[in-house]
């Protein structure tokens, strides 16, 4: 105990460096604890939402869009796609079961989406109170939207046109709360689910009143234009989640959409996977830079050891001439330098949690997608023995050097 105690002495005696040494170490641990975290959520996140979805349709466009709106709803949508277009789809025999979607709206940016309950069954989603819903304009809540709107069973609101909050309010039509739903750890949490009789009534309600004004300057001209509109209305939807009954649906049904009709195919795994190896250079390469500066760390720590050295040889003389044994003085700087490491690791740590919690409340703030770390994370386990390992092999040579020293070379010489 008294070799800990003056070992801390020593490092506290030399603070500008004992603290660069922390603060190199901190920030490396930090560094890496919060990329592995970040991505490995992200990653299981990303393959948990997308679990059972073989292919999605949409409007033609990007298809790494395409996967990002319809399925993790996290970006604007390419367009719409017409049913007559769809229905052909849904019929083909090699299509186990499709899924519409259908948005446009959102609320508190919570978006709304109109879709079918076959939706709830894909994603497991059970009732925590209510019931599905059974006519237009009823809605149930994901578990986080309930949680973040404080809304329960009976409660009502006007939906905003496009996914912002400040968006155009349909204030002549309103949602009603008939179900919540349980916390499924996938995208239907942070949803606002209903039917796509919803979307479809919300929206040509919406066209009937620009109609009624235009018709006001220009009776004539309106009135056809609105009987397009009327025989347009409910005949388009945004995006279907489509499930194979086998391979050949993959090998043969994207091809035939994406060259015989207006829409696009985009298969999830392959634009995933795509999406994966470019935030993969990033993640990689920021997990590679806080594995660098703990390596610089390693280095200031051996020469902060060694110039202690240095400047102490006269006192670890005395050390050993009152007894102490050349395995004390190797004890001695190992212990210095076990204790930096401990503290690097303490407040990378804390770095670390602190950067997770900073993006996790821009993440729920954007795209409603917080970073969770509640107890101890494998990361924080295995960081630990890495950066102790790093402070050990610093310490070897200057331990070597203070267990070889020569008592009567260095009291000559003083």
């Amino acid at each position: 105990m008294k070799m800990l105690q003056l070992a801390y002495a020593n490092l506290k005696e030399h603070f500008l460096t004992t603290a660069l040494s922390i603060m190199l170490l901190s920030i490396g641990v930090g560094m890496v604890s919060f990329i592995v975290t970040v991505s490995e959520q992200l990653n299981d996140r990303f393959n948990r939402d997308i679990r059972g979805i073989d292919m999605v349709v949409g409007a033609k466009g990007s298809p790494l869009q395409l996967i990002l709106s319809a399925v993790y709803q996290i970006d604007n949508p390419t367009g719409n796609i017409s049913l007559s277009e769809v229905s052909k789809i849904q019929r083909h025999p090699l299509v186990k079961y499709s899924i519409p979607l259908s948005y446009g709206d959102s609320y508190q940016g919570f978006r709304i989406v109109g879709t079918d309950t076959l939706y709830l069954s894909h994603f497991k989603a059970n009732f925590q109170k209510g019931q599905p819903w059974n006519k237009s304009l009823e809605v149930v809540l994901g578990s986080t939207v309930a949680e973040r709107l404080s809304m329960g069973l009976g409660g009502h609101f006007h939906g905003t046109h496009g996914f912002e909050e400040e968006g155009h309010a349909h204030e002549e039509m309103r949602y009603s709360v008939v179900g919540i739903l349980e916390p499924t750890g996938t995208v239907a949490d942070r949803l606002i689910l209903t039917s796509t009789e919803s979307v479809w009534d919300i929206h040509h309600h919406e066209e009937e009143d620009v109609a009624e004004e235009e018709h006001a300057n220009e009776e004539g001209e309106e009135d056809d234009h609105h009987e397009h509109e009327e025989e347009d209305a409910g005949g388009e939807i945004t995006a279907l989640l489509v499930k194979f009954k086998n391979p050949m649906g993959l090998m043969q049904l994207p091809r035939f959409i994406n060259e015989k009709t207006s829409m696009q195919a985009a298969l999830p795994a392959i634009e995933i996977n795509r999406l994966y190896e470019l935030m993969g250079i990033g993640f990689s390469t920021l997990q590679a830079i806080g594995i660098l500066i703990m390596i610089i760390a390693a280095l200031s720590v051996f020469i902060s050891l060694l110039n202690s050295l240095k400047e102490r040889k006269y006192e670890l003389a005395l050390m050993r001439s009152l007894g102490a044994s050349p395995v004390k003085l190797f004890s001695l700087v190992i212990q210095e330098s076990l204790l930096l490491c401990l503290a690097g690791y303490a407040f990378g740590i804390i770095l670390g949690r602190i950067a997770i919690m900073t993006l996790s409340s821009f993440g729920e703030e954007q795209f409603h997608f917080s970073v969770s770390q509640s107890g101890v994370s494998p990361v924080e386990i295995w960081l630990l023995p890495f950066t102790l390992g790093v402070g050990l092999i610093a310490a070897i040579i200057p331990a070597i050097r203070a267990y070889r020293s020569d008592i009567s070379t260095i009291l000559r010489n003083e």
